[in-house]
């Protein structure tokens, strides 16, 4: 029994608009849940201070404390869907990809700057004019009989 591997008919251009898309659903679900949260949340705030009486002395400028919460949660609100829908939309994943290949191609600039320099101040030799380097270590020839040109085998008896 083999198993074929299953290969993917969607090309990469294809799968890359999926998980965008899947993405911005996530955002915007989780904005949901925080709006949702939000709304319980002054629901709830209210309840402790006008039913439960609790806290109802603490009015800094002169609102109730329950109120100055709901507020500061409004704005932190207002701020995920300012994330969501205004900065995700100039500052997202296309906005990060050009800013990438911007910053990719000025180091390849400089790397070519660099290098043309050091090809100015450090020429390398014409191969043509370059002169041959000997040998530094060259291959030791096999020790010969001074009798014959035969190398000597070291696993032939001496003696024999």
């Amino acid at each position: 029994m083999a198993f074929k591997k299953n290969k993917s008919s969607i090309d990469p251009e294809q799968r890359e608009m999926i998980e965008k898309a899947q993405e911005r659903a996530k955002q915007k679900r989780r904005l949901i849940q925080h709006f949702i949260f939000f709304l319980i949340g002054s629901v709830i705030f209210i309840i402790l201070n006008a039913f439960l009486e609790y806290g109802q002395d603490i009015q800094p400028f002169g609102l109730d404390w329950f109120v100055w919460a709901i507020i500061i949660w409004a704005v932190i609100l207002l701020l995920h869907v300012y994330n969501v829908f205004v900065t995700n939309r100039f500052l997202g994943k296309d906005w990060e990809n050009s800013q990438i290949d911007r910053l990719v191609a000025k180091q390849r600039k400089r790397i070519e700057e660099l290098e043309r320099k050091v090809e100015k101040d450090h020429p390398l030799p014409d191969p043509e004019t370059r002169r041959t380097i000997p040998e530094t270590n060259p291959q030791p020839k096999p020790y010969t009989n001074p009798g014959g040109n035969d190398p000597i085998d070291p696993d032939k008896p001496v003696n024999s």
